[in-house]
């Protein structure tokens, strides 16, 4: 526990948010406005000294609230610049402030904090602010935010944000959001990103390493990439086709819902590309110059859709993020030229066949959130989806449902109700069929 006076019992819910799948990350009792985060990173070190300024606005009246926030030693706490009396342990800062804060006030809890980041440990491994061999990778999905600042760690409070880090001169800092500054010390750089879409804790990166900037495609959104500088040419031919790859999900779901599109290439090896706000890291061991993974680059694009613009309001709803997301490379593949999203659909089905039926896509449980099943009997529904509605309509529902809850949070019973719009019968049947119940359906043909 951080040294401070105790302060008792939190108002009731105020140390657990709604989510039925990680109750204990997030809070109750107010939501985030705003994040001001002026951080100093020593990368050989591995040390994070931080000030965060949080604005908030109460959902009730309140006399203690808490934040999500890792190992770290605090050294003061704020509540609207006066002294607030708090305890920190477990994951949790709560706080005290003076006096009580009133329903629908906005107020701010400004944090001194420092130590040692160390990535949130559990059942997906390591998330968070995690050591590269030399540099820093961020990837919070979906708990490892408080391993860098503090926060109300729930997918459904969306927050604007600036961030500012200082370190080494030398590296390359790269923050989700857009570039507003950039200062030269005695050895050091400040770099300072601001974030202006709504966007969850869990989404915002940070990346630092001896990269390259180099752009990745010409016209349309603006795309770049950071990149070590000896395999420039390889992410050149793999990511050469990432303008085709934007135009393509922008005619298919509609306008890129973000400034600029920012690929990382790590210098290490990564298990699989994670995606943050309006960026995607991949290892460099997702780069082969064959393109092998091109598939993995649309469906990073296409979480900027689903997923980032588009966000769970809940974890149980995992499969509006990754089911859409596995669907945009049959798609991807479909229009560049390679096997249909028939064939994908088919041969995917057949996977999905060969494994226990025990998974229930708009439920499937803690454990299984990123289960591969949960990915491809997601995109098998969407698939399913299409073949009932035909493609014009189909494909009219995807683009209004992104327009509709752009930069929002968005469930799945929300979804079953969007597109029931655009079809001439009901679709309870294909729905409870294909995301109620773990027995896979046959597949449909489509025309």
């Amino acid at each position: 526990m951080t040294p401070g006076s105790a302060p008792g019992g939190a108002s009731p819910g105020a140390d657990h948010s709604t989510d039925s799948y990680l109750p204990a990350h997030g809070n109750g009792g107010y939501r985030v406005l705003h994040y001001d985060l002026d951080l100093d990173y020593r990368i050989a070190s591995n040390r994070l000294a931080g000030r965060a300024a949080v604005t908030a606005r109460t959902v009730q009246p309140l006399s203690r609230f808490s934040l999500d926030l890792g190992r770290f030693r605090v050294a003061d706490v704020r509540v609207d610049g006066r002294p607030a009396k708090y305890t920190h342990g477990h994951g949790k800062l709560r706080v005290k402030p003076e006096r009580p804060i009133g329903y629908g006030a906005t107020f701010k809890v400004e944090v001194r904090y420092a130590g040692t980041p160390q990535p949130v440990s559990g059942r997906w491994g390591d998330i968070g602010w995690d050591e590269l061999t030399d540099g820093v990778l961020v990837a919070s999905q979906p708990n490892g935010a408080p391993s860098w600042f503090p926060c109300n760690d729930r997918p459904d409070d969306k927050a604007t944000f600036v961030v500012s880090l200082t370190t080494a001169t030398p590296y390359t800092v790269l923050v989700t959001g857009d570039l507003v500054a950039r200062r030269r010390g005695a050895g050091t750089t400040t770099w300072v990103y601001e974030r202006n879409e709504p966007t969850p804790p869990y989404l915002m990166g940070v990346q630092a390493g001896r990269y390259e900037l180099v752009d990745l495609a010409a016209g349309g959104v603006p795309q770049r990439a950071a990149v070590p500088p000896r395999l420039r040419g390889l992410l050149q031919h793999d990511f050469a086709r990432s303008g085709a790859v934007m135009a393509t999900l922008e005619r298919l779901f509609g306008p890129y819902p973000f400034r600029e599109y920012v690929v990382v290439v790590a210098d290490d090896d990564l298990d699989d590309p994670v995606e943050a706000q309006g960026m995607a890291v991949f290892g460099r061991n997702h780069l082969d110059g064959r393109r092998t993974h091109e598939r993995l680059a649309a469906h990073e694009l296409a979480h900027q859709w689903f997923g980032n613009s588009l966000t769970v309001a809940d974890w149980r709803h995992i499969w509006l993020n990754e089911g859409f997301a596995t669907y945009a490379e049959w798609l991807w593949s479909e229009a560049s030229g390679g096997p249909s999203a028939d064939t994908q659909a088919a041969r995917w089905h057949l996977w999905v066949a060969a494994h226990p039926q025990d998974l229930t896509v708009a439920d499937p449980g803690v454990d299984r959130m990123f289960d591969p099943l949960v990915y491809k009997r997601g995109a098998l529904t969407l698939h399913a989806l299409r073949a009932r509605l035909g493609d014009e309509a189909f494909f009219a529902l995807l683009r209004s449902w992104v327009a509709e809850h752009r930069h929002g949070t968005v469930t799945t019973a929300q979804f079953r109700t969007h597109a029931a719009r655009y079809a001439a019968t009901p679709l309870d049947d294909l729905f409870d069929a294909w995301l109620d119940r773990p027995a896979l359906p046959p597949l449909p043909r489509r025309p």
